[in-house]
């Protein structure tokens, strides 16, 4: 009896000795999900895990591109991410459980950690297609990102405030920015809507290689919309023969983690990341945008409680 005893006693200790390590290490792996590598999202992911890494305690940051917004909203929910980049109205729609965007239902583990920068929404055109307004659309072929992502949706708003709609293009495709340019270098497409910050790489590469036109989005387009839509300028000379400011519609990005993640690690995250704007500019321009006073301003789902203590902190919230 006492030898069986103490076996099993031995056995449990071995048992919760084995289960430890991973209990205490469930916490420090932080996948960010981000988008594709033509993107804006993905190499400001890179530049925040490296400042996780160096920053968050314990932590052992990972970088996943994916088709962005609705996959990574989905993934989170499902607990295959921590921190994950996502369009506003993408999250709206997210935490309302609209099936039409590709949420099956409403997708409560979410939890906003910042606003941070606006997408433009840029339509690229080649010069040789002849469009240089959004009618001009009408009769040609375009892409207009992966399907279901934050970028696809968009380009379904803009159309249908333009009082158009996919039937009038002459043929879609549904591509990540890098293959549709792409395809617009080999004559095989006349646009491409891209939804990304300001100056993403995907079009700066189109446009330093063939001739190209950046597309207007009238305000007039944006107002029919309506919120979380709003008009701005795509700075002259952002792109190789854009000499002059083009005005298009943007919506606000947003960085989201998960409900069950603990409130130190996510103070510490948030921490992290407006200690080190700095790292993210050098990764991409669109990061000049990210701005303390307005990351926690009306967000389309709560604040994680983390995130929230930071915020307080600071004198924002």
């Amino acid at each position: 009896m006492t030898s069986v005893s103490k076996f099993a006693r031995f056995g449990l200790l071995a048992a919760a000795v084995a289960l430890a390590p991973i209990t205490a290490n469930s916490a420090e792996f932080i996948n960010i999900l981000t988008g594709g590598t033509g993107g804006v999202y993905y190499p400001l992911g890179v530049a925040l895990s490296k400042v996780f890494a160096e920053k968050v305690k314990d932590a052992k940051p990972s970088v996943q591109s994916t088709k962005a917004s609705v996959e990574n909203l989905n993934l989170i929910q499902s607990g295959r991410g921590e921190v994950a980049f996502t369009l506003g109205d993408t999250l709206a729609d997210a935490w309302k459980g609209n099936t039409e965007v590709g949420f099956k239902n409403k997708l409560t583990k979410l939890r906003t950690l910042a606003a941070i920068y606006p997408n433009y929404i840029q339509i690229a055109a080649l010069k040789s297609s002849g469009v240089k307004t959004l009618t001009d659309l009408k009769g040609k072929k375009m892409a207009v990102g992966a399907p279901k992502s934050g970028t696809e949706l968009n380009a379904r708003a803009i159309f249908a405030g333009a009082g158009m709609s996919y039937k009038d293009l002459a043929q879609v495709q549904y591509l990540p920015f890098n293959e549709s340019v792409e395809l617009m270098k080999n004559r095989q497409l006349d646009a491409t809507l891209i939804s990304a910050g300001v100056g993403v790489s995907a079009i700066r590469d189109l446009c330093a290689s063939v001739d190209c036109v950046i597309v207007e989005i009238p305000k007039s387009v944006i107002d029919k919309i309506g919120t979380p839509y709003q008009s701005a300028e795509i700075p002259a000379n952002t792109y190789n023969g854009q000499t002059t400011a083009v005005n298009t519609a943007t919506v606000e990005n947003y960085l989201v983690t998960r409900s069950d993640l603990p409130d130190d690690e996510v103070y510490q995250m948030t921490k992290a990341l407006f200690d080190n704007l700095d790292a993210l500019t050098a990764a991409h321009a669109a990061a000049k945008a990210i701005k303390l006073d307005t990351a926690a301003k009306n967000p389309p789902v709560p604040l994680h409680p983390g995130a929230a203590k930071f915020y307080k902190e600071k004198g924002v919230l």
